[in-house]
């Protein structure tokens, strides 16, 4: 056994790669035959993600010697390139029909999420405007939020919360769009990337339209990643200016 496990350690990023896949066949089967495919099973695999990463230490499940790859597979350098390789695989003539309107969505989503996010930030009690920028901006997504709360110097616990509003939005977002996709006519390339300006999280869109279609995938993934990066600029900048003018 002790041999076994030696060798097991060896390879980290196979054990790493076959973990997730476990996870991921077991979320479907649930999603399969206990929701009946009304919950996505990614959704599912987010849920269990946060349910292991609960019982580890500071990286997670990561700390565990068995599962050290996934500090790797799990880690910025992954995200980054999954985000830019799923969106390359949308097309130029569709980005183009949706013209000024997915650009129009990113703003619109980005003001709506920091605005509710800045609310958010005052039910809870904080009235700085570093601490509400940050918070406003974890709504955006949780890359934004300790981007923003860095830049501006927001407490530890302050940021903390921005990661936490921006992970919870992307569960919803995950588990919500499937359910919504009908009602809101989410089923052709230009609304999808209209969808991804507006909600922003690149990982809860692409999830959510995985579930919905998975053709709508890139399009989705394209406005959302954009939305990150002007999320990443406009919060320390011109919003959190903004904010502090209106609160002095």
């Amino acid at each position: 056994m002790t041999s076994l496990l030696d060798s097991l350690l060896k390879y980290e990023m196979i054990i790493a790669l076959l973990w997730v896949g476990l996870v991921m066949y077991v979320s479907h089967l649930i999603s399969r035959y206990l929701t009946r495919n009304r919950m996505p099973g990614v959704a599912i695999a987010i849920g269990l993600g946060l349910f292991f990463a609960y019982f580890g230490g500071s990286k997670g499940v990561a700390d565990h010697p068995l599962l050290a790859g996934m500090a790797v597979i799990g880690g910025s350098m992954m995200r980054d390139f999954s985000i830019v390789s799923t969106a390359m695989g949308a097309s130029i003539s569709e980005i183009r029909k949706a013209g000024g309107r997915a650009i129009l969505s990113l703003f619109v989503g980005i003001l709506a999420a920091f605005v509710f996010g800045v609310v958010s930030g005052l039910s809870m009690g904080y009235a700085d405007p570093v601490s509400l920028a940050t918070i406003g901006a974890g709504a955006c997504t949780f890359i934004v939020g300790p981007v923003t709360g860095t830049a501006l110097g927001a407490s530890s616990e302050v940021i903390a919360i921005s990661i936490a509003t921006g992970v919870i939005k992307t569960i919803f977002v995950t588990i919500l769009t499937p359910l919504l996709a009908r009602r809101i006519g989410l089923d052709n390339p230009q609304t999808a990337m209209a969808y991804g300006g507006i909600i922003g999280t690149t990982s809860g869109v692409a999830a959510g339209l995985a579930a919905t279609d998975a053709r709508l995938v890139p399009y989705g993934a394209l406005t959302a990643t954009f939305y990150t990066g002007m999320g990443c600029l406009l919060c320390p900048s011109v919003l959190f200016f903004l904010l502090r003018a209106l609160l002095a």
